[in-house]
C-alpha cells in the first residue's frame, strides 16, 4: 500500500510514464492541475508545501525501491518546481494565464538547461538532487518573469 502510494506520487499519478518527455508532460498535466484548481491563493501554498514534502518522501522511497538514481518517469520535482514558480508569480499577478505559460516555458527551459547553480544542486544524492534542482528552476522562472513585468 505505501510503496503503491510513494509510486503514485512520485510519478504524479502515473503521468510520468508518458512515452515521450515524461518530464514535460508531468509538467503539463501540473499546469493544467493548477490553473483549474478552484483554490485560493492560500490552499495552493498549502498544495505546494505538501507537494513538495510528499515529493521528497515518495521520490526518496521509490529510487531506494527500485535502486536507481534519477528515473525520467519520477515527475514530482517537475510538479514542486513549475507549482513554486506559478504560486510566485500568481502572487504577484493573480492567476492571468498569460504568465502562468510563460512561467511554464521558463520552467521547462531553466530544467532542461540547467544553468548554474541548478546544475549545482542537481549533484546531491537522492531525493534532495532529485527534487532540488527543480525547485532551484521554478524559483529562477519565477524570478525573470516578476523581473520582466516590474521592469515593462
Amino acid at each position: 500500500m505505501i510503496k503503491t502510494a510513494h509510486k503514485i506520487i512520485a510519478t504524479f499519478f502515473y503521468s510520468g510514464y508518458f512515452p515521450v518527455a515524461p518530464g514535460t508532460f508531468g509538467s503539463l498535466i501540473a499546469l493544467l492541475v493548477w490553473l483549474f484548481l478552484p483554490a485560493g491563493l492560500l490552499l495552493k501554498g498549502l498544495l505546494l508545501f505538501g507537494i513538495i514534502v510528499l515529493g521528497f518522501g515518495a521520490t526518496q522511497s521509490f529510487i531506494s525501491e527500485l535502486n536507481v538514481q534519477d528515473p525520467g518517469f519520477i515527475v514530482i520535482d517537475e510538479v514542486a518546481g513549475l507549482w513554486l514558480a506559478l504560486f510566485l508569480i500568481n502572487v504577484v499577478h493573480g492567476p492571468a494565464i498569460i504568465w502562468s505559460g510563460a512561467g511554464f516555458i521558463l520552467f521547462r527551459l531553466f530544467d532542461i538547461l540547467k544553468p548554474f547553480p541548478i546544475s549545482y544542486v542537481e549533484k546531491y544524492k537522492g531525493a534532495m538532487g532529485i527534487m532540488l534542482d527543480d525547485i532551484v528552476a521554478g524559483g529562477f522562472a519565477a524570478l525573470i518573469i516578476i523581473i520582466m513585468t516590474l521592469v515593462v
